[in-house]
């Protein structure tokens, strides 16, 4: 009886307290969601650290804007669509077009951290000024964008782009950093990198690249597809000399040694 006594209480305080089940149900969804979250979290940096890291020292087969162009040519019924590109290693290549990309695109790119603020505001007061939005992204950020991303302006390809750039500063050297943009920048339809594009332009190989060629390789940069390095018009000529101007500014190829200070800090 005793024990039967004891059953007929433990029931009736369950019974008491129809909220208990339920808010063990709730506590159990809400673990679960967290260990999946975790999960998601922990594959998410997998799936984004390992191949930035990889890219340290590995050199790509290709780039998400290559694949993506011929992607767009396929789609157009270009079965004869040829991509030209060419890797060399940054002493395979000029100081000459090293400075030249520098001066045009991200003349901070020694210092900053991946993204250039001043340039950002400076943007952003000009388009309150009325004159149309230009580009603030640093070499960093282009790296990011043209190796992994498609062309865009959404939230969500500008968050990405931030977080691969932070990806790539932090695991990558500055020196690295440049040479991936010089040989991932598109000079021409279907052209990218400074080796191919000296070898179709000038029949020589990115190390013999002059001061004057490189500032020109640099003034079609913005947009590839419509300025021309092998028939540059009267912008793009005022352009590179405008470069040229800027790389003398700079000091020339020993601007680069900032780079190399950069280096051993690192060590």
């Amino acid at each position: 009886m005793v024990a039967a006594g004891a059953r007929a209480a433990r029931s009736a305080r369950g019974r008491g307290d129809p909220g208990a089940g339920r808010r063990h149900e709730r506590g159990g969804i809400l673990a679960s969601l967290l260990r999946w979250l975790a999960v998601a979290a922990i594959a998410w940096l997998l799936l984004t650290v390992t191949p930035v890291l990889l890219l340290r020292w590995l050199r790509p087969l290709t780039s998400a804007f290559m694949l993506e162009a011929r992607s767009a040519a396929w789609r157009a019924g270009d079965r004869h669509y040829h991509i030209d590109f060419d890797w060399v290693s940054l002493e395979r290549i000029s100081p000459n077009a090293a400075i030249a990309v520098i001066a045009s695109e991200d003349q901070q790119f020694p210092f900053h951290a991946g993204f250039d603020f001043d340039s950002i505001r400076e943007a952003v007061r000009a388009s309150e000024h009325g004159r149309r939005l230009r580009g603030a992204s640093t070499i960093s950020q282009q790296v990011a964008k043209n190796l992994f991303l498609w062309n865009g302006r959404s939230l969500v390809r500008k968050g990405l782009e931030a977080y691969l750039t932070v990806l790539i500063e932090s695991l990558w050297p500055k020196e690295r950093i440049l040479e991936m943009y010089l040989n991932l920048a598109q000079f021409g339809d279907g052209l990218y990198g400074v080796e191919a594009a000296a070898h179709r332009f000038w029949h020589k190989p990115a190390l013999r690249l002059s001061s004057s060629e490189a500032a020109l390789l640099a003034a079609v940069l913005p947009n590839p597809q419509r300025l021309h390095a092998d028939r540059p018009s009267h912008y793009v000529m005022q352009r590179r000399d405008w470069i040229l101007g800027q790389m003398r500014g700079l000091g020339g190829a020993a601007y680069l040694h900032a780079l190399e200070r950069e280096r051993h800090s690192a060590r």
